[in-house]
């Protein structure tokens, strides 16, 4: 069986500082459920278990809970359905950002843990006991995911359990790498997720300072164009009260000029404070983002011989189609202000910081094999990326945005000349799954084996069926606005069916 590795000591020493903070009082346990809990052999029978009356509206006031509520719940919930708690802790961080990202998905997922509302009428669970079992409601969302992992067989195989909630090794190694990592102690989940929300936090402030920054030079520009005219006249005119009149609204349009470049200068400070935050932000992870689990939640640069995936945060978040919808290139889908990196070791060729009406703020670079290659549509460039400087693999260069010709937030990566895509490309397959997943077609496993739940919980030592353990299958979803609220059998020549698809 393959066991995720120790955690490496430079991420010990990185979530010490963070975890050492914590008051002894912090990690308080939420009681276990005093309700009878329904079981996991069988899924909720029609009309036993009141619903939400609006299931898939997400409340105006969402709950939100303390770390030490979370860690208490996974607990409480984990030891009545005999799941790891922190693969309770994982999927909740995956799904949900622990209660921040709660949706509805573009596939109709919603709540704490994103079940699809079919499936949620199956096993949800009133685990607070308030007479609904409501996916918004952390305690009935995550003894939920905690029936609906044991319903998988996760009390003997929680690989597979995994599987059952998302059908893709990505998923799978994700959360497992996530699982071990928060098992090296209840602090690190959350001294991790300090981590990331300063990061991303520090990222935003800089791609919103850039996108301020822009914005107020425009108007610097405007002014001294009009400047430049009334000046131009005001040199040329024959009639000395001609002069005077031109000077006059070249005056008028300097002033603007000079009150719009005041503007500037405050952008310009606010954007050199938020670079600090940044590098501040970015030194404090360092030694966590090269550790497996904490270099997704990070968005650290994925490596793969020689070469960096461009975009920064994984799988769950980073996508890209085969095709362009116009010409070859690739657009990497990603959360506006994530990474983005160098691809290979290259030299900046040029780059600029005022938007292209197309391409908006980027760069070209030439890398070692002599290909060429441009970045479009970031929202910051970094002040290093200049003509001439040399760039090691998954060097930072910028934040994805929008700027320029964009539909919303996504990297543009093309070769030049534009002449094939650059998904054919063996270097960026070899990401798919690791630092990406498709969005047209299925994201095929890593070629390594899935990880394995590192645990005395975790007695399977291979992905085969547990002897008299249901083995689990996808099948096709609801039909979107058909809930269908029969219970699914338990059995069918030994296959038992979940409808779940990704959010």
């Amino acid at each position: 069986m393959r066991r995720f590795a120790p955690i490496a000591l430079t991420l010990a020493l990185a979530l010490a500082g963070l975890a050492g903070t914590a008051r002894a009082d912090t990690f308080t346990i939420i009681p276990t459920s005093p309700l009878a809990l329904p079981s996991a052999e069988l899924p909720n029978v029609p009309g036993t278990v009141a619903m939400p009356a609006q299931l898939s509206t997400p409340p105006a006031a969402p709950v939100q809970l303390s770390y030490g509520q979370l860690l208490g719940l996974w607990q409480s919930a984990g030891a009545a359905y005999d799941i790891p708690w922190q693969v309770l802790a994982a999927i909740n961080k995956v799904e949900s950002n622990f209660g921040r990202n709660m949706g509805p998905s573009s596939a109709g997922a919603i709540g704490w843990m994103q079940f699809m509302p079919s499936t949620w009428l199956r096993w949800g669970v009133d685990a607070n006991g308030d007479g609904v079992a409501d996916p918004w409601n952390p305690q009935d969302a995550v003894y939920s995911a905690a029936r609906y992992l044991a319903a998988a067989g996760g009390s003997s195989d929680v690989s597979r359990a995994v599987f059952s909630y998302n059908h893709a090794g990505w998923y799978v190694n994700e959360v497992l790498s996530l699982s071990n990592l928060y098992g090296q102690g209840s602090g690190v989940a959350f001294s991790l997720d300090r981590l990331q929300q300063n990061l991303v936090a520090a990222q935003d402030a800089v791609a919103q300072a850039s996108d301020r920054l822009v914005a107020a030079r425009a108007p610097v520009r405007a002014a001294a164009r009009v400047e430049a005219r009334w000046q131009k006249r005001a040199d040329s005119a024959p009639l000395l009260s001609d002069r005077l009149e031109y000077d006059k609204n070249a005056g008028i349009a300097g002033q603007r000029r000079l009150t719009a470049q005041a503007v500037v200068d405050r952008a310009a400070a606010t954007l050199s404070s938020a670079q600090a935050a940044l590098a501040r932000a970015r030194q404090a992870s360092a030694g966590a983002s090269f550790t497996a689990g904490a270099s997704s939640v990070l968005g650290a640069a994925s490596f793969q011989n020689g070469w960096a995936f461009p975009v920064g945060g994984g799988p769950a978040v980073v996508s890209v189609a085969h095709t362009h919808h116009d010409y070859p290139a690739a657009d990497i889908a990603a959360p506006a202000g994530s990474p983005v990196y160098a691809i290979a070791q290259s030299v900046v060729l040029r780059s600029w910081t005022q938007p292209d009406p197309s391409c908006g703020i980027g760069l070209t670079l030439e890398t070692f094999d002599g290909q060429t290659w441009t970045y479009c549509h970031l929202s910051y460039l970094e002040p290093t990326v200049v003509a001439g400087a040399s760039l090691a693999a998954g060097a930072p260069v910028g934040l994805v945005g929008s700027t320029g010709d964009a539909t919303g937030p996504h990297l543009h990566l093309q070769l030049d000349p534009s002449t094939s895509y650059p998904q054919n490309e063996a270097w960026f397959q070899s990401f798919a799954g690791v630092a990406f997943s498709w969005q047209d077609a299925p994201t095929p496993d890593s070629a390594a084996q899935p990880l394995r739940f590192a645990s005395s919980v975790s007695t399977s030592t291979d992905t085969a069926a547990v002897a008299g353990a249901p083995v689990f299958a996808v099948v096709q979803s609801t039909p979107a606005g058909a809930l269908d609220v029969a219970p699914a059998p338990t059995a069918v020549n030994g296959v038992v069916y979940f409808n779940r698809p990704r959010s």
